[in-house]
């Protein structure tokens, strides 16, 4: 048997190691707090959206209707996209949309922390807005239903797959806003058999125009929803 290296020169060999390592989000030290690969202080950057915005579209506006098109009742979402140095979502989504599993795993952990508006509790099931079959595949994983299963579990609500998006449908993140908005109605279907009735709260992972979310709403309302309901991860400001 090899003789045992003492315990205080592990420590200090697993100290140098630390040192040695830099934020893969900051390119600064990484501390004892650090989460896969990316230290406290970006982590810090999972930042709370302002107070006094508006419970449909999630933005601040003037006293008035939505300027927003919206086909639900309540909207809401649980981090700022552009919060923290550097910000959190642009650095934290594109990556994990890459493939970055440890960073997919960690942000689904304080998923299941967050404190999430208290009218989730009030939906009849949840679904998820969808992703084309060949991204998904290409990916491996679908975000936004990883992000719809835990709400799911944390409201005690079934999760339901109800949409499907055409397979000829690209990504949104690479259209530009304009282009965005003009997401056709026949871009997103509700799925076989499927039955959205009552309250139906929908989660995205990024709501930044909202016209998917828009698209997925109609959908759903037309097919027999009482009240569609949404929440996102990050909203872009």
């Amino acid at each position: 048997m090899p003789p045992m290296l003492p315990t205080t020169f592990l420590d200090g060999l697993a100290r140098a190691r630390g040192s040695l390592l830099l934020c893969r989000g900051c390119l600064g030290p990484v501390d004892a707090e650090a989460e896969a690969g990316l230290c406290a202080r970006c982590w810090q950057g999972l930042q709370p959206l302002p107070v006094g915005r508006c419970g449909r579209c999630a933005l601040p506006h003037a006293e008035g209707p939505c300027p927003e098109p919206v086909a639900w009742e309540l909207g809401e979402a649980l981090w700022d996209y552009h919060g923290g140095r550097p910000p959190f979502g642009a650095l934290v989504l594109p990556g994990i949309k890459r493939g970055e599993t440890g960073w997919r795993k960690a942000l689904l952990r304080h998923l299941t922390l967050a404190a999430l508006p208290d009218w989730v509790q009030e939906a009849d099931r949840v679904t998820s807005a969808p992703s084309a079959l060949p991204r998904r595949l290409w990916r491996g994983f679908d975000l936004a239903a990883e992000a719809g299963r835990v709400v799911a579990d944390r409201a005690g609500r079934p999760y339901e797959s109800l949409l499907a998006k055409g397979w000829w449908r690209g990504r949104q993140a690479t259209r530009t806003e304009s282009a965005r908005r003009r997401l056709p109605r026949k871009a997103i279907t509700l799925r076989r058999g499927a039955l959205p009735g009552g309250i139906v709260l929908l989660v995205d992972d990024v709501w930044t125009t909202g016209t998917t979310l828009l698209r997925c709403a109609q959908v759903l309302r037309e097919s027999g929803a009482d009240e569609v309901r949404v929440l996102a991860l990050f909203r872009a400001m």
